[in-house]
């Protein structure tokens, strides 16, 4: 195959960028090669805000096809949460062909290295870069995101993740080197000399199933992190949110193809309606690692059954924020309204269940009841979302009718502080938008604890009244340990407390934000600094991202020879 992208081209153009994500890493301070904001693209060869709609407009109703082998039918059927028909069809794949084809590149890939892997994979992000408007509304329009947040969490932050991912692969696979002169002292007689080569080898052929919620932000860690370790990687979205992940392939295709190797390293497995191919896929003597995010339900069956597999599952939890005390009573109520709000609480890190003592807690604007803390947070909820241009922009629409039927369902589990109402997108009148839902609890009463103890994904959240901050900690621990979470929050200014709480996320391996009153949330985190996921509790096998996360993709293998 001949290379348009020599490997030194490649090396020359982004191996400033990897040294970076390598500094970054170490670091662990703020850095992003990805412009956040949307004016920022246009130049360069980068799609500006209406080069990108007209390039998303122009897929619609169209056969995306991918050029890859074993194509044997073409299915679609996603509907957009606004109301819009996508009517985008994909190949649809015989896998007794498609996956022998995918193995048959791993060799030369596993040859180049870890440094050429790398820099094709993040020849790759520069190019989905460069399309991140036309991303954004792919993924807005399968995952009910509001625009500006399919902008950001869609193009660069999932972005970040993916070179993060890449970073840590390279990081991982350099550690030992690739040649070794060895040579052991033997008094008298001579010494014994051996030459040693190291290579990192893959796994095989890597299943990456994607989540309709965030298509890209979930699923591009695996991804990459699959193919920078010398992985062929299948992706199998979800249903409903083919689309981003389907241009993702495509770019991917394109870029090895140019790089001088073969395109099927990466291949889209899309299903027809009710097909269910993940179980089928999962067990698949070929496939040797799995990334899901998704239900717990499914989650425990690929860790139970898929034993042929590395699996890394990002599942599902129950988050949970002590409310202890504050020093900054409006910031804390208007940092916890906003991460209510956030995309209609559809985040595997919005918070859930808030604890707050029945006797109140102690703020800079005096003491304040349990009551009081609750009413004023259903307040401070009505106040951001009063608006409803406002309202829209934060919230999106909701993803599924579950998510809905939960949220109507959560009134009648206790007394309604805040009722959620339905708001009108003039933009997209078929897309259903709800405003959050606060249910008072008691946290001493057996029948409340069925319901907060259950994860109820979506914009649902409860006001749990505990006896004391001790018993909220024990509360949280409970929590954790059964149930997981993916973060914690906690408001106090006692030490003490503090302390606790932060002793309770050590022991059960939970990530905590403490005190958050600003701009920074606790269902937010940045890639190259924030793990988001411990793999310690219920939640998630794994951390995104962190030297476990890719470590096990690869083995390395050594021959000796004598010297």
């Amino acid at each position: 195959m001949t290379a348009a992208l020599s490997a030194h081209e490649l090396i020359a153009r982004h191996r400033p960028t990897l040294d970076q994500a390598l500094e970054a890493i170490r670091t662990r301070a703020y850095w992003s090669p990805h412009p956040e904001h949307p004016k920022a693209y246009g130049e360069n060869g980068s799609l500006d805000a209406a080069a990108g709609k007209a390039a998303f407009d122009a897929l619609l109703g169209t056969r995306l096809d991918l050029g890859q082998p074993g194509t044997d039918d073409w299915v679609g059927g996603e509907t957009s949460p606004y109301g819009v028909e996508l009517g985008v069809t994909y190949p649809h794949a015989d896998l007794d062909v498609l996956l022998p084809a995918m193995k048959a590149g791993q060799r030369a890939w596993r040859d180049a290295g870890a440094e050429q892997r790398a820099v094709v994979c993040l020849e790759i992000l520069k190019r989905i870069s460069d399309r991140t408007h036309e991303f954004a509304h792919a993924v807005m329009h399968t995952s009910g995101q509001a625009f500006m947040m399919a902008f950001q969490a869609g193009g660069p932050h999932a972005q970040d993740r993916g070179m993060e991912a890449v970073a840590y692969a390279y990081v991982e696979q350099v550690r030992t080197p690739d040649n070794a002169e060895w040579t052991k002292p033997q008094g008298k007689r001579d010494p014994l000399a051996m030459n040693k080569q190291f290579t990192p080898v893959p796994r095989g052929v890597a299943l990456m199933i994607g989540c309709n919620t965030f298509p890209t932000w979930n699923g591009y860690p695996g991804l990459f992190a699959s193919l920078a370790t010398g992985n062929a990687v299948l992706v199998k979205p979800h249903p409903r949110a083919v689309l981003p992940l389907a241009l993702t392939v495509q770019v991917a295709r394109e870029v090895l193809a140019e790089a001088g190797f073969d395109p099927n390293l990466v291949a889209l497995a899309a299903e027809r309606p009710g097909e269910g191919i993940a179980k089928t896929l999962a067990t698949r003597p070929e496939i040797r690692i799995i990334d899901y995010t998704g239900s717990t339900e499914f989650g425990d069956w690929l860790e139970a059954n898929a034993r042929q597999a590395q699996v890394y599952t990002e599942k599902a939890g129950v988050n949970t924020v002590v409310v202890h005390s504050t020093s900054d009573y409006k910031g804390m109520l208007s940092n916890l309204a906003f991460s209510l709000s956030l995309y209609s609480g559809q985040m595997c890190t919005t918070p859930q269940n808030l604890l707050v003592p029945r006797e109140g807690i102690s703020t800079d604007q005096g003491p304040k009841s349990y009551d009081e803390v609750v009413a004023d947070l259903a307040k401070s909820v009505d106040g951001l979302l009063g608006d409803d241009a406002r309202a829209n922009a934060l919230l999106g629409a909701i993803v599924n009718p579950d998510v809905k039927a939960r949220l109507e369902a959560a009134a009648g589990l206790g007394e309604v502080a805040l009722a959620s109402r339905e708001i009108t997108n003039p933009d997209f009148p078929g897309a259903v938008v709800r405003t959050p839902v606060i249910v008072k609890l008691d946290g001493a009463k057996p029948d409340a604890e069925a319901a907060y103890m259950s994860e109820c994904f979506g914009p649902v959240s409860f006001a749990v009244a505990v006896d004391s901050a001790s018993d909220a900690v024990q509360l949280l621990r409970r929590t954790v340990r059964e149930k997981g979470a993916m973060t914690v929050g906690a408001y106090t200014t006692d030490p003490e407390v503090e302390r606790d709480v932060q002793e309770a996320c050590l022991e059960e391996a939970a990530q905590l934000s403490l005190n958050l009153t600003g701009g920074v949330y606790v269902n937010q985190t940045a890639a190259f600094s924030d793990f988001h996921g411990s793999g310690g509790n219920p939640a998630a096998s794994a951390a995104l991202c962190d030297g476990a996360f890719v470590a096990n993709r690869f083995r390395v293998v050594e021959v000796r020879r004598e010297a």
